[in-house]
């Protein structure tokens, strides 16, 4: 197992140093869903939500945040992104499960530091913002399965989540 990067050797947080580091191509998707009520998933899909699209505020709420990760997580870089796409797919609720929206977000840079955080963060944000938008109908949505599907580039390699 590795050692944790973000403390050094008398067990004190510090940022890493990726001064030596290659920059490469970074890839990272991640993705995560947000549970509610059928009802709710209606109401966002026809468009007639009080506070307006759903979606698409939900989707600029996650690039925003994919842009700011290194304002939000201490030990983050701030990063020049060359990409960041964030998709939204509708689940209607089937066989007892919940309806639900399936978020995710793939996030590139060519750097010396990987986009994980930012992909996640895109993820977390954009799940809040249909939160926010859709509570004054369902205060018990619930966000889950936030996780990392994938990463490219750098030292580490390729990191492919088991599915």
């Amino acid at each position: 197992m590795s050692t944790l990067t973000h403390f050094d050797s008398h067990g004190q947080a510090h940022m890493v140093d990726v001064a030596e580091k290659t920059s490469t191509h970074r890839i990272a998707l991640a993705a995560g869903r947000i549970d509610m009520q059928t009802a709710t998933l209606s109401l966002i899909e026809s468009g007639n939500a009080k506070k307006g699209d759903v979606l698409g505020i939900a989707r600029i709420a996650a690039i925003m945040a994919a842009k700011k990760t290194s304002e939000l997580i201490p030990l983050c870089h701030p990063l020049a992104l060359t990409r960041v796409a964030v998709e939204f797919a509708t689940h209607h609720a089937n066989h007892g499960q919940s309806a639900h929206v399936v978020c995710t977000a793939t996030v590139e840079t060519v750097g010396p530091t990987g986009v994980e955080m930012e992909a996640l963060t895109a993820v977390q944000v954009g799940l809040l913002t249909i939160y926010d938008m859709c509570k004054a109908v369902d205060r018990g949505m619930t966000m889950t399965d936030v996780r990392l599907l994938e990463k490219h580039g750098g030292k580490s390699g390729s990191f492919v989540a088991k599915r």
